[in-house]
């Protein structure tokens, strides 16, 4: 009788995961510097003044950048799972305007170095996790690595940041070609940041949009343009975010139009995928040790 409950309980469990739909978008570049984990941050929390639930989850170990941001220190990191084996709900902490997000630490290598049972833990209690949330944003760290790509090919969408400088526009095509060579069907969403004026960035977009085209045979999107604005470097010296320091600056206009736009392209809601589909992509990415 017990075994038959236990089942019971678990098909429902299982259903219920099968039904909760979310994004899930992965912010990638390819240099470092261009104001990657900036754009996550002040994105997630545009979503979340929207009243969206949203999961920033560091995954630019080491670095801290998301932190540093927001002025605050986060008293556990993804490190706190690995090695000592804390369950993952424990080490969220919350940001403005109920955001909830993870510190990077230092431990992305190690997720994909774990055994067959610790993986099936993280992925178990990551499916669990992800239950109470809209969207989960990874922010990933600059380029792509064999680490990275494993939870980057997972993920619905991909956000792809570069600035009108010609050495990230070339780097961040590399990233591209990467990506595409991988998987061919992950949407590229281009965001442009620090750009002079509309102008720059739409061709800046273009020059970008022209060659995947032409050498990948692929179509992009323009996610969005954010400004060289003045109030993004007083922010950062203040640890932060700019769309609560200036909320009616260009650049946090430009986040907001964005998120709108993220929302509009579903209909005002995270999405048709569901946990199942996340988790057993990433399941068989991690498990597939090179």
């Amino acid at each position: 009788m017990n075994d038959q409950a236990e089942r019971l309980r678990a098909r429902l469990k299982e259903e219920d995961s099968r039904s909760h739909q979310f994004k899930t978008i992965a912010v990638v570049s390819g240099k470092g510097g261009v104001g990657k984990s900036n754009f996550s941050l002040n994105f997630s929390i545009s979503l979340c003044k929207t009243g969206h639930r949203v999961l920033l989850f560091d995954l630019d170990i080491g670095m801290g950048n998301v932190e540093i941001l927001m002025g605050r220190s986060a008293s556990y990191s993804i490190a706190d799972f690995l090695e000592k084996d804390m369950p993952l709900n424990n080490i969220i902490s919350e940001g403005p305007y109920g955001l909830d997000y993870i510190g990077g630490g230092t431990g992305l290598s190690h997720i994909v170095k774990l055994d067959d049972e610790q993986i099936s833990r993280f992925t178990g209690e990551l499916a669990q996790l992800i239950q109470n949330y809209e969207y989960i944003i990874f922010d990933m760290g600059a380029g792509i690595t064999e680490e990275s790509e494993k939870f980057i090919l997972s993920v619905q969408e991909i956000a792809v940041i570069t600035t009108p400088e010609p050495t990230s526009i070339t780097d961040v095509y590399s990233v591209m070609k990467h990506i595409h060579l991988l998987d061919d069907k992950i949407p590229f969403h281009l965001v442009i940041n620090r750009s002079e004026g509309e102008r720059e960035g739409q061709e800046t977009y273009k020059r970008i949009s022209a060659v995947a085209s032409r050498f990948l045979g692929r179509d992009t999107d323009l996610l969005g343009i954010i400004p060289d604005d003045r109030s993004i470097q007083l922010a950062v010296k203040r640890q932060i975010p700019f769309i609560i320091y200036q909320e009616n600056s260009a650049a946090s206009k430009a986040i907001r139009n964005m998120t709108e736009k993220v929302g509009g392209r579903a209909g005002g809601q995270a999405g048709e995928y569901h946990t199942s589909q996340f988790i057993s992509k990433l399941k068989k990415f991690l498990f597939n040790r090179r």
